[in-house]
């Protein structure tokens, strides 16, 4: 596995030549494995894409996207964690990372890899030693409230996903109310609302992820100039 390094800024930085890998998760029923589906949609034409999901005992999640056909079979990898599912993704890496390679291993050269989570609750973060990005997915269906109780995966990841807004008049959410207390506990990240089952290739999602392939360039320069001040300290 490659060594992550950090720019002067903070910035997480990518090693040199590897896939971005992306992280996604939240609680059951969120809308995870539907926007891994709409991601795989809006990308996999113009980028080269493998997906990991995790499941406790099934592979339920991997064969849902299999029969779907968002994108070759074989590109998506199962991963049974017998365990907590923040478990697989933060404190036992292995299983993940293991899938993870044998995607890079078995495809050459990747630029993005999709890691999905078993459904977990507000405290899922993924280690940065297996995910360079993350996102946390909820859904109105929990309520107005969920947003303002915070925990570390609505606080910290990269982005905040606010899923199925199309049934907020229907549960009594007011994603106003939603959108400004998700902002108060993020301290300026960033959050986006949908509804995938009417945009099904999530487009601001989509644009959000293309804009971290594109500023690769940028974290591949950071890398090499870091790599080299080490060798010749």
């Amino acid at each position: 596995m490659g060594v992550n390094h950090e720019d002067p800024h903070g910035d997480h930085v990518l090693p040199h030549g590897r896939a971005l890998r992306l992280g996604i998760g939240g609680p059951v029923g969120g809308g995870k494995t539907a926007l891994v589906a709409a991601l795989c949609r809006s990308l996999g034409l113009a980028h080269r894409l493998g997906v990991v999901t995790n499941d406790i005992y099934t592979t339920e999640d991997a064969d849902f996207l299999r029969r779907a056909g968002v994108l070759a079979p074989e590109r998506i990898v199962a991963v049974q964690t017998g365990c907590c599912p923040h478990t697989a993704i933060r404190d036992d890496i292995a299983g993940n990372l293991d899938a993870v390679e044998t995607l890079e291993k078995r495809f050459g050269p990747l630029d993005l890899v999709i890691i999905e989570s078993g459904g977990d609750n507000l405290t899922a973060t993924f280690s940065r030693g297996l995910a360079d990005r993350q996102i946390f997915v909820l859904d109105v269906a929990g309520g107005d409230k969920v947003p303002r109780k915070g925990g570390p995966g609505v606080t910290t990841a990269d982005l905040l996903v606010i899923n199925k807004t199309d049934l907020a008049s229907l549960v009594g959410a007011d994603l106003t109310v939603m959108s400004r207390d998700a902002r108060a506990v993020r301290h300026g990240r960033p959050v986006l609302f949908t509804s995938i089952r009417r945009d099904t290739g999530a487009r601001e999602v989509a644009e959000w992820v293309i804009g971290l392939l594109e500023d690769r360039p940028r974290e591949r320069h950071v890398a090499d100039r870091t790599r080299t001040a080490s060798e010749t300290a």
